[in-house]
């Protein structure tokens, strides 16, 4: 099996040395496709006005001047040789990524690319308390977990539009740990923090980050799971339509553009 790795936490990333151990686990044929610089929350942003750099560190080791979708995409169209990749594993992300933040992760998207040029691709991050460079991150969980997870999906499958996220709890590998499958859930904001400060000319200026506090997450969710110290994993894909909406307004809307009424 040819695996190829992303991440969105850099190419020096403690998780994507995580991620390798995972990967040579499970084959000998592993390449990495990295940012060179973190591009955290840089969800599926494409890098175009600037051209993208590639640095090579050995024959399957690629570090990209770009966003974690500029690296997959690079790695499955010019960097790897023929054949392509049979599965992209993107992370293991520094925190995790639940509820509607998989929106804005670059992590998901790298797994999100992949799944667009017809790879299996699994997303995966290493949950932490509190969002500070001082704490210590369990990557050995999702080193001691991820492997069986990942073997297990393969051979059960899923879909070509759907790309697996999987996140590990914020505990030792020998607690007892549960998996649990999941539906994505919703943040009630209570851990986002916005600070105002002043800078020594007078202005104003703000510092946005998250306090890893989660309220009451709905049971049977991403949020839920980790909360409770299992691991989640939830099928996600990039349909957003929603479906009932556009069950009601049919009929209401369609051919000639309504009219405004005259106030």
């Amino acid at each position: 099996m040819r695996i190829l790795l992303t991440n969105d936490d850099g190419i020096n990333a403690e998780g994507l040395t995580a991620l390798r151990n995972i990967a040579f686990s499970l084959s000998d044929d592993v390449w990495v496709c990295a940012p060179e610089a973190e591009q955290s929350g840089a969800s599926r942003a494409l890098t175009l006005s600037d051209p993208v750099r590639v640095r090579k560190l050995d024959e399957r080791t690629f570090a990209v001047s770009g966003t974690p979708t500029d690296c997959v995409r690079l790695a499955l169209t010019e960097l790897i040789p023929v054949p392509k990749p049979d599965l992209v594993l993107s992370g293991v992300n520094r925190g995790q990524n639940l509820g509607e933040d998989v929106t804005m992760s670059g992590t998901v998207a790298g797994a999100i690319e992949g799944m667009i040029w017809g790879v299996p691709s699994i997303a995966l991050s290493q949950s932490m308390r509190l969002y500070r460079d001082d704490v210590v991150i369990r990557y050995e969980n999702a080193e001691a977990y991820a492997p069986g997870i990942i073997q297990k999906l393969i051979e059960v499958g899923w879909p070509a539009e759907v790309v697996i996220n999987l996140n590990f709890p914020d505990r030792p590998p020998e607690a007892d740990t549960q998996v649990e499958l999941t539906v994505q859930g919703r943040h009630d904001m209570a851990g986002l923090r916005t600070e105002k400060r002043t800078d020594l000319r007078g202005r104003d200026y703000y510092w946005l980050g998250f306090t890893g506090r989660e309220a009451r997450p709905e049971p049977g969710t991403d949020l839920a799971a980790i909360e409770a110290g299992r691991i989640s994993v939830t099928p996600l894909h990039i349909d957003l339509t929603h479906r009932e909406t556009l069950a009601k307004l049919k009929g209401k809307l369609g051919g000639a553009p309504p009219k405004a009424v005259a106030r």
